[in-house]
């Protein structure tokens, strides 16, 4: 019986790995997030690759213990080590998919992608096509489909600076309870001049489904001692 992979089912496997890893590299590039095509590519590649060479050092230490058994109480063969390693290796590089600036944090997304395409691969390299499969088709569905039918209104942190500090943040509080918005949370700031002084408010508002944080923004800003407004991601 032969333990060695053949040359075929190496070739399938590292085809499945840059068809998979392609297609939802594909997706991210579309949607112009900092890892793409490639990089979803050799993410899957390397640790299919990887896999594979695990695969062959167990197939080794088999044929060895088989061709020589008095080695046996000798011969480790860990199918989990090279794996793990990949699993930490690539948290570091998801990491660098992760920006934060200005209170915001964007990346996440592709920074977990990244991470699961590996396992993907980890699962074509090891032979597991059922697996793999069943994977790639949840990581699609999680990536294009889910948003078009599970909508979650998430809390959004608006800043808003301002003068004339009594009169203009009546009128903000005014305008959320007309429109049934509720302040979860409220983080203040001042900055002082020498004739003037400018307040930045931070509310963490919850908006009915009737409106949106763009009608919101465009609504306040038309308030004369309004400066600024803008949504900061959580």
């Amino acid at each position: 019986m032969e333990l060695h992979l053949s040359l075929a089912e190496i070739t399938l496997r590292l085809l499945m790995a840059l068809i998979m890893g392609g297609v939802i590299g594909t997706e991210r590039e579309y949607k112009n997030r900092p890892a793409g095509l490639r990089t979803h590519m050799l993410v899957c590649l390397g640790a299919t690759i990887i896999a594979l060479t695990q695969v062959e050092i167990a197939t080794n230490s088999l044929q060895l213990a088989r061709e020589f058994p008095e080695l046996i109480p000798v011969l480790r063969a860990d199918q989990t080590r090279l794996i793990a390693q990949i699993v930490s290796g690539v948290g570091f590089l998801g990491a660098g998919t992760i920006i934060v600036s200005n209170r915001s944090i964007k990346g996440l997304t592709t920074a977990a992608s990244i991470w699961t395409v590996a396992g993907l691969g980890i699962a074509i390299g090891m032979g597991y096509y059922l697996i793999a499969v069943c994977s790639f088709v949840g990581i699609i569905l999680s990536l294009t489909v889910i948003n078009r039918f599970i909508r979650v209104n998430a809390l959004k942190k608006m800043e808003i600076r301002y003068v004339h500090r009594a009169e203009t943040k009546e009128f903000i509080m005014n305008y959320f309870e007309e429109n049934q918005i509720k302040v979860e949370a409220l983080d203040f700031d001042v900055e002082f001049f020498e004739d003037y002084r400018i307040y930045t408010n931070i509310y963490t508002v919850d908006l009915p489904k009737k409106m949106t944080y763009s009608q919101v923004m465009e609504d306040l800003s038309r308030y004369k001692n309004i400066t600024k407004i803008r949504i900061v991601d959580i």
